[in-house]
């Protein structure tokens, strides 16, 4: 995707975000964020928001930790994040194409990294917003989602820190109905996930594969939709495992 399109992405996320948050109120509960309401949300996505804005803004060359989280409530909350998503819109709009910034995942460049990582911040937000809904998390572009399933597995899982192992080597493919990506990740008791992303992804026996809509993939490997929103054939043990250890902390 260009950084445009994760620009486009962002400025809808946080609408659809806002829209559906003020549609449940601050009161209702986020089944997607066990023990949060929408205010708490709103609350954790602002912050973000703004400590972006201010790492792009002001290019800050080294780690800045992020401001308290607001206890604004109401009417007033809802603005107050309406305004920080604009801000953070606009501030990478107008970012120059050769910003140096502080980053922690590897990108074409720090604008291509915030513009992306801000893109499925939000978007994975506004499906927490939507779960307070009766009808649950809308959906999502396939291009943005097929892009966002890369980001979880081939960045944020490849460092280190990824939790995810299993007792012994287990192989877990994902497959995009819609626009044909296919993942394969690569799983130890010692090493953290190696995916393979395109035609190399297809490769090989696997031990389980995930299969369905892009979006719907995107949301169930972020934890946001059950497992039975895709259609999985093979070890129902990776899924556990999956489910139990993959999650991510925003920074």
């Amino acid at each position: 995707m260009k950084i445009t399109e994760y620009i486009d992405a962002l400025e809808a996320a946080g609408r659809g975000l806002a829209d559906a948050a003020a549609e449940a109120g601050p009161d209702a509960e986020v089944p997607t964020c066990p023990g949060w309401q929408v205010r708490d949300l709103l609350r954790h996505t602002t912050m973000v928001h703004r400590w972006a804005t201010t790492l792009v803004a002001e290019a800050r060359s080294a780690y800045h930790p992020p401001e308290e989280e607001t206890t604004l409530e109401g009417e007033e909350l809802l603005a107050y994040f309406r305004e920080g998503h604009a801000r953070l819109v606009d501030a990478l709009r107008t970012a120059p194409e050769a910003l140096e910034c502080w980053t922690f995942l590897p990108a074409p460049s720090p604008l291509a990294f915030w513009a992306r990582r801000q893109a499925h911040e939000t978007t994975v937000h506004r499906a927490d917003a939507e779960s307070a809904l009766a009808g649950g998390p809308g959906p999502v572009d396939p291009a943005v989602a097929a892009d966002g399933v890369d980001e979880l597995l081939g960045a944020f899982h490849a460092r280190d820190r990824s939790r995810v192992r299993t007792a012994e080597p287990r192989v877990l493919r994902v497959r995009a109905t819609d626009t044909g990506d296919v993942w394969t990740v690569r799983l130890s008791p010692t090493e953290p996930p190696r995916t393979e992303w395109g035609e190399g992804g297809a490769s090989g026996p696997a031990d389980t594969e995930l299969t369905g809509p892009a979006d719907r993939l995107y949301l169930t490997l972020w934890n946001r939709l059950p497992a039975g929103a895709v259609t999985l054939t093979g070890d129902e043990e990776l899924v556990r495992v999956w489910r139990e250890t993959s999650a991510i902390t925003w920074g």
